[in-house]
């Protein structure tokens, strides 16, 4: 096998197809040359550990929430300030989920060739036959555009995996495309969530975006860097690329993601397609 070919099997993420599609050389780095991080993603470095740390920390005590820990017992862990905010922000925020069977820290998996792709989701809620919901919990600063975020892998893969993939959640019928809702929920931002529904055209066409893509890059062999210099500010690679050694400030992060947040992949088999 070459050294750039991907093996049978590999597993393909939102993450690592956006990865792809912002940088091929990127992808080639993080999952094929399996490099650490040689420089830090933003600046200043202390506040952005910080604020990943503390959204862990937040979309941890939702899902115990979810599951039926006391919102009494949890309350406590909700310190300092901003993570604090965020805990108030969701207990007095309306979801109104009644009658929905929730499924927290779910993970689908379903296969694409020779490879799999998965989906890692914060919350699914399902109405059994009626609706079936996908909350994904951010806590970032900025509240991103909704055009921005429909354009964004994760958008696509997580309502099309819950089509191709969420019979079990439904009684062993297939969810129909037209039943599913993505719905962002911004912790600093909580009465202004971007909701983006479903439809069969959509999902027919994401679903053969994401195949032909995950084909493409199981042929490719060379990952070239992307013409696009701005993304280097904020990729932890660019040290390899010699592509500049300054990180992209928090400031500048409206329309980003931490880069370095992906699953565990030992731990994805919750339900498989």
């Amino acid at each position: 096998m070459d050294s750039h070919s991907l093996p049978p099997g590999f597993i393909f993420s939102q993450s690592s197809l956006q990865d792809y599609n912002d940088c091929p050389r990127r992808f080639q780095l993080r999952y094929i040359d399996k490099l650490q991080w040689p420089a830090v993603e933003t600046e200043p470095v202390l506040e952005n550990e910080r604020r990943q740390h503390e959204g862990q920390l937040f979309h941890r005590m939702v899902q115990q929430h979810l599951i039926g820990l006391p919102t009494e017992k949890l309350t406590p862990m909700a310190n300092p300030a901003e993570l604090s905010r965020w805990w108030e922000n969701y207990l007095t925020t309306r979801f109104c989920l009644d009658g929905y069977a929730l499924h927290a820290e779910l993970t689908l998996v379903a296969p694409v060739g020779i490879y799999r792709l998965v989906a890692k989701y914060d919350l699914i809620a399902v109405k059994q036959s009626e609706r079936a919901l996908i909350y994904d919990w951010k806590t970032t600063r900025k509240r991103p555009r909704d055009e921005w975020m429909a354009a964004r892998f994760q958008t696509r893969v997580y309502r099309a995996m819950l089509v191709q993939a969420g019979d079990a959640l439904n009684g062993g019928k297939p969810i129909p495309p037209e039943q599913v809702e993505m719905i962002y929920w911004y912790a600093d931002h909580p009465n202004e969530p971007a909701r983006f529904p479903y439809n069969d055209t959509q999902y027919k066409r994401d679903w053969e975006t994401l195949t032909g893509l995950i084909t493409e890059i199981g042929n490719h062999q060379h990952f070239p860097l992307t013409e696009d210099e701005k993304k280097c500010a904020f990729c932890p690679y660019r040290s390899y690329c010699n592509r500049g050694g300054k990180a992209g400030t928090m400031d500048d992060l409206a329309e980003t993601e931490p880069t370095n947040s992906e699953i565990n992949f030992e731990q994805i088999a919750e339900i498989e397609y």
